[in-house]
C-alpha cells in the first residue's frame, strides 16, 4: 500500500482527517509532512524552495542536470530524475509541484491526477482548449480528495478581495462588462534556426517533450532564472504568448471579482496578421459570459501588445497601468492593477448612496501564503484553494478560445457543455494540438 493511500485509509477508518501543519504534533511532526516531487528545479522552481522546506521533498526532476544539481543542494535526500514520467512513478509521492515549460503542463497535471497526487501547477494550466477541458473535468471527479492550485500567486494580494467586495456589493451598480490588458511586446519572426548542439547536461529531446520537434538553438534558453519563459513561450508549439503568461495573472483580477466559473457563449477576436509559428503580440478578444447567481450576462474583453480599451474619462490614462483591469457598471467604473483600485462614479445619480458597504467583520479574509494554502489543502481535503483546476481551467479555456477566434477570424458560437464550436468547423480543428509519437496526455 502506498503511503498516501495508507494515510487516507487510516484517517477514514478512524474518523480523522490529516490536518494542516502544526495541528497534530507541531509543524515538523513527520505525520504532518507531505512527500513532494518538485518538477523543474530552477527559475520558478526555486521560488517554491521556501514553501517546501517544512515538507519532505522526496523527488526532484529537471531536464537540465545542472539545474537538477541546483535543486539537490537544497534537498539533498531527494531522488533525481531527468524524465518527469519516471519521476511520477515513484511510489512514495503525495504531491507534485510543477515548474516546467508550458507545453508539458497539462500532461504533468493529468498524469498526477491519474496517480491521485495533489498538484500545484505553474500557469498556464494548458495551452489548448481540449487540454484545459480534459484536466479540469478529471479534477472535478476527484475534487473532494485531491488539492490543486495554479500558480497565479498575485491572487493572494488583498486588493483582489477588495475589488471583489466592491463589485459584488454594487459600488458601480449592476455589472455589464469587464476588461483586462497587458502591454508586454516581444515580437519574433518565427522559430529559431538550428544552431549548435545541446550541451551534454541538457536533455533537449525531453524538453521538447510532446510538442513537434524543432532543432536546438541556445536562444531558447538565454533568459535568466524565472524569466527564461520569455525566450520560448510565444511560439505556438511551446506556449501561448501573453495569454498564458501575464494574461493569466491579469485576467485573474476580473475572474475572481466577476466570473469565478462559466464559459463563453460567443467569442470573437482580432489582431496583427496571423503568423503560423508565433502567437500574436497585438491582439484583443471579446466574449459573452452567461448570467450567474448574482449578476446578469456580461462581456469579457482582453487586450494585449498595444491594443487597449477606451478610458472612461479623458483624465485617466489606462496606458500608465502595464497590466490592469476595468469593470463597467450601470453606476460607474472600477479600475485596478494587482495592488490598488479606483472607483469612478458616473451619471447625475451616481452619488454612491446606493452602495451598501459591508461591515469590516464581513470582509473577505486574506488568502495568506499562496503555496501554503495548497499545502494545507493537501493535508485537509475540506480546505479550498483560491485557484484550483476548475477556477483556473475555465479561465484559461476562455483565453485559449480567444486565440482560436483570432486564428479563424470569425465570431464563434461556443457550446460550453460539449466544448465544440457550433458555426465554424475549422475552429474545432484548432481546439487541440498534435503530439509527438510516444507521448500521451493520459498516462
Amino acid at each position: 500500500m502506498q503511503r498516501r493511500d495508507f494515510l487516507k485509509t487510516s484517517a477514514a477508518g478512524a474518523g480523522l482527517l490529516v490536518l494542516p501543519s502544526g495541528v497534530l504534533s507541531g509543524a515538523s511532526a513527520p505525520s504532518n509532512k507531505l512527500n513532494v516531487a518538485l518538477i523543474g528545479t530552477w527559475g520558478r522552481g526555486e521560488a517554491h524552495f521556501g514553501a517546501l522546506q517544512d515538507e519532505n521533498v522526496v523527488a526532484l526532476c529537471d531536464v537540465d542536470e545542472q539545474h537538477l544539481e541546483f535543486g539537490a543542494k537544497r534537498f539533498p535526500k531527494a531522488k533525481k530524475y531527468v524524465d518527469w514520467r519516471k519521476c511520477l512513478d515513484q511510489k512514495d509521492i503525495d504531491a507534485v509541484v510543477c515548474c516546467t515549460a508550458d507545453h508539458t503542463h497539462a500532461f504533468i497535471a493529468n498524469w498526477s491526477l491519474n496517480r491521485n497526487l495533489h498538484c500545484y501547477m505553474e500557469k498556464p494550466l494548458a495551452i489548448s482548449v481540449k487540454e484545459a477541458r480534459l484536466v479540469r473535468a478529471h479534477w472535478l471527479r476527484k475534487k473532494d480528495k485531491i488539492a490543486t492550485q495554479v500558480g497565479m500567486q498575485r491572487h493572494a494580494y488583498p486588493n483582489f478581495n477588495r475589488v471583489q467586495e466592491l463589485i459584488r456589493d454594487g459600488a458601480i451598480g449592476k455589472l455589464t462588462d469587464v476588461y483586462a490588458w497587458g502591454n508586454r511586446k516581444i515580437p519574433r519572426p518565427g522559430y529559431l534556426p538550428a544552431e549548435g548542439e545541446p550541451p551534454a547536461h541538457f536533455h533537449y529531446d525531453l524538453w521538447i517533450g510532446p510538442s513537434p520537434f524543432h532543432p536546438y538553438n541556445p536562444g531558447y534558453f538565454s533568459g535568466g532564472p524565472g524569466m527564461n519563459c520569455l525566450q520560448w513561450n510565444m511560439y505556438w508549439d511551446f506556449g501561448t504568448g501573453q495569454i498564458g503568461d501575464m494574461g493569466s495573472h491579469t485576467l485573474d483580477i476580473v475572474w475572481d471579482a466577476a466570473v469565478t466559473s462559466g464559459l463563453p457563449t460567443t467569442m470573437e477576436a482580432k489582431g496583427e496578421p496571423f503568423n503560423p509559428e508565433v502567437t500574436p503580440v497585438e491582439m484583443e478578444f471579446h466574449c459573452r459570459l452567461p448570467a450567474n447567481d448574482w449578476r446578469g450576462e456580461i462581456g469579457v474583453h482582453w487586450y494585449q501588445g498595444g491594443a487597449m480599451p477606451r478610458s472612461p474619462r479623458d483624465w485617466v490614462d489606462l496606458n500608465k497601468i502595464g497590466h490592469g483591469a476595468m469593470f463597467k457598471g450601470t453606476k460607474g467604473y472600477l479600475i485596478s492593477d494587482f495592488t490598488g483600485r479606483l472607483v469612478i462614479p458616473f451619471g447625475d445619480d451616481a452619488d454612491m448612496s446606493y452602495y451598501d458597504r459591508r461591515p469590516k467583520d464581513q470582509m473577505l479574509p486574506d488568502v495568506g501564503h499562496f503555496q501554503k494554502e495548497w499545502i494545507n489543502a493537501c493535508k485537509n481535503p475540506s480546505l479550498k484553494t483560491s485557484c484550483d483546476f476548475d477556477y483556473s481551467g475555465t479561465m484559461i479555456e476562455t483565453m485559449l478560445l480567444g486565440l482560436v477566434a483570432y486564428r479563424v477570424g470569425k465570431k464563434l458560437e461556443y457550446d460550453a457543455a460539449t466544448g465544440q464550436v457550433r458555426n465554424c468547423p475549422e475552429a474545432n480543428d484548432l481546439l487541440g494540438r498534435k503530439y509527438r509519437q510516444g507521448w500521451t496526455l493520459d498516462g
